[in-house]
């Protein structure tokens, strides 16, 4: 249902409604970026319409800890609550900013495929996905570990997004943060000093 769901929101809709700018020129180059610009719109429109949700917010929460606990655990120093409010909640390989990058990547790789039928166009788009996918991962993967300014500001996007899509924790969701680091590191790879906020229930 996802998937589907995905595929109407995020290939069919923008790809069906850039037809609407035929009055402006037939040109496929320029028919293709309006696509994608409604796509990139339909995403970010998506993020922040669920941003406004309760239960959401509070996942974002959960998603904040998540990266600052990474980020702390990546400066090599001991997870706990006082050291992990330290650093920041915007990480660069985050999973939102991997999907916002794939957005931003179809633009263009899609931008010079012609305007065929809708239905080829929907079926090249999601052919083509997992190169896209691929060039994305690329993407994040060299910017990690480089200073590069061109790949710094290829991932600005990503970050900016994040902003939605993180928010400050709680103390208690860094302690959740920090027994799910521990709990899929090895045990030679955690920071000594590291804290044990699991709790004897019985």
């Amino acid at each position: 249902f996802a998937f589907v769901m995905a595929a109407v929101l995020f290939v069919a809709i923008p790809t069906g409604a850039a037809k609407l700018f035929h009055f402006i020129t037939e040109d496929p180059v320029f028919l293709n970026l309006m696509e994608g610009a409604l796509r990139l719109l339909i995403f970010v429109g998506y993020i922040g319409v669920i941003s406004m949700m309760k239960d959401i917010q509070r996942v974002f929460q959960y998603h904040g800890a998540e990266h600052k606990t990474i980020a702390c655990f990546e400066a090599g120093e001991a997870l706990t609550v006082e050291n992990v409010k330290k650093h920041t909640r915007l990480h660069k390989r985050c999973g939102t900013s991997f999907l916002l990058i794939v957005m931003l990547v179809s633009i263009f790789v899609f931008a010079f495929l012609g305007w065929p039928d809708l239905w080829l166009r929907i079926l090249s788009r999601v052919i083509l996905l997992p190169v896209v996918a691929g060039i994305s991962y690329e993407i994040i993967k060299l910017s990690a570990n480089s200073d590069n300014c061109v790949l710094g500001w290829a991932i600005k996007p990503g970050l900016w997004l994040q902003y939605m899509t993180t928010r400050e924790p709680d103390d208690d969701m860094i302690e959740v943060a920090i027994e799910s680091a521990k709990a899929v590191l090895p045990e030679d790879k955690i920071p000594a000093g590291t804290a044990n906020y699991i709790q004897d229930i019985s």
